[in-house]
């Protein structure tokens, strides 16, 4: 990673200036040839302990203190010195004996006995906070922008591990427009395959209930109408001149992805991205919105052998989790529109045997904090749209402002302990990590450990190592296995 090349100290350095970069090291990858994974390299890739990974992306900055690490309730009151509010719920019991999250979550707190929850999860401080930096940060394990396109870590395992079946996708990302929303620019640039090409980009399905239209040939258009136009598609990209930005690598990865595409439109597998075939008592516990409707299109594709999913209850600015006002009322809908469906998710896993071979994960890009912007230390500008001393408004009853010192995941399935807490944050302010960090690049690791991937997996590109975390220098938590 060229370290010179971002600066956000530097005043000229805008969101426009970020998006002309990354578009230039997409092209410049673009033009390239074919990734090599290094022969050289005797990597021994971990066993497998998961075959199926789905990632539950709370987009926006999900509040541990709201979520899971709940801290002192203070009840909503006018007057009450904001330094003093750092829980909006009150905490509630769980499955494990000793752990709480807060109310407003009672599903998921019944499930916590199958998996293992993470309290120090730890970003670094990348001198200004841009969600859509953050998350390209978390997706690709490297810090934007970089001299090439980094893959998601989805296209990782589509790339290391392969299909699970050859005509399912084996990477789909469910809930995220990539058109029409603010930063959709700064999205697409980590929603892909990067280096590793067309085939390993996600198939993306932003409406999970529309899902099966994305899988069905237009309306009136029969098999040999389809097929010639498929044909057709294909002599373009082969006889299209040379030069024009596709390199002979992307040309064949770009068709080897229309192959799969056309072998599922015609499979019987497409089934599975039909909610209206699901039993609709099932279908009524997931219907709590797009988020909850992902979860089910989630486990119908892993099902039938999807390899990484990603279910994410969307970002746009100021929306959902990215809450710089009114935190407590937005978190009192996100909890409804979440608790069910992650629950029912793990519950029919379990109860389908799948559970144990399918690493399900909860994280989000950061935490949020009502002081703090950043971490001890940070010069982050404080983007709070409530800021105040004193709470005079149920608006600014929440946590508003980016926290990159303690945020939580959790962990279901995939070899992970259950009923396990890892990690500790303060219960004073500043509510940083106080025991056992577990950074992006070990997060990563540890995910890549459990799929059967080694973190030090690396492949060359244009003459240069990339690895699959960042200088393949990440180490599993391996205390998070059993």
């Amino acid at each position: 990673m060229n370290e010179s090349w971002f600066d956000s100290s530097r005043p000229e350095f805008t969101r426009r200036e970020f998006l002309r970069r990354m578009g230039a090291a997409s092209a410049f990858t673009l033009a390239g040839g074919a990734p090599l994974l290094r022969a050289e390299e005797k990597i021994d890739q971990p066993p497998a302990r998961a075959d199926a990974c789905i990632l539950l992306w709370m987009a926006g900055g999900m509040a541990a203190a709201e979520t899971f690490d709940p801290k002192p309730y203070v009840p909503f009151e006018v007057g009450t010195p904001v330094e003093k509010i750092f829980s909006t719920f009150p905490a509630m019991d769980s499955s494990v004996d000793g752990l709480k999250i807060s109310a407003g979550l009672p599903e998921i707190a019944k499930i916590m006995d199958r998996g293992t929850l993470i309290r120090s999860h730890v970003q670094p401080d990348l001198g200004s906070i841009l969600h859509s930096r953050h998350q390209y940060h978390w997706h690709t394990g490297y810090v934007p922008p970089q001299t090439v396109a980094a893959p998601h870590i989805g296209a990782w395992m589509a790339k290391v591990l392969g299909s699970r079946n050859e005509v399912m996708p084996p990477f789909i990302n469910i809930g995220q427009r990539l058109e029409g929303i603010g930063e959709s620019e700064e999205m697409k640039a980590f929603t892909t395959g990067g280096f590793f090409g067309s085939e390993f980009a996600p198939f993306n399905l932003p409406y999970p209930e529309k899902a099966a239209e994305a899988v069905r040939p237009p309306e009136g258009m029969g098999p040999d109408r389809f097929g010639r136009r498929y044909r057709a598609l294909q002599d373009m990209l082969k006889n299209s001149p040379k030069g024009e930005g596709l390199s002979d690598f992307h040309q064949e990865s770009m068709l080897r992805s229309l192959d799969a595409a056309h072998r599922l439109l015609g499979s019987p597998k497409r089934k599975a991205f039909d909610l209206a075939a699901e039993d609709p008592d099932t279908l009524k516990d997931y219907d709590t919105g797009r988020f909850g409707r992902g979860c089910l299109l989630a486990r119908r594709l892993v099902e039938e052998g999807a390899r990484f999913v990603e279910v994410s209850t969307e970002y746009i600015p100021f929306k959902h989790w990215d809450t710089h006002e009114n935190g407590h009322k937005t978190y009192e809908r996100l909890h409804a529109e979440v608790d069910g469906p992650v629950a029912r998710l793990i519950r029919d896993l379990e109860e389908r045997g799948m559970l144990d071979r399918t690493l399900v994960i909860i994280a989000s890009e950061f935490s949020r904090d009502m002081m703090m912007e950043g971490a001890p230390g940070s010069n982050a500008k404080d983007q709070s749209r409530a800021k105040t001393d004193v709470i005079q408004d149920i608006k600014q009853y929440g946590l508003h402002r980016h926290f990159t010192g303690g945020s939580s995941v959790v962990m279901f399935g995939g070899g992970i302990k259950k009923g396990q807490v890892y990690g500790k944050t303060s219960d004073e302010r500043p509510c940083v990590t106080t025991e056992n960090p577990v950074s992006i690049e070990d997060l990563h690791a540890t995910i890549f450990t459990a799929m059967g991937i080694s973190p030090k997996t690396v492949f060359d590109i244009e003459r240069r190592p990339f690895y699959a975390t960042k200088d393949g220098k990440g180490n599993p938590v391996m205390d998070l296995f059993a």
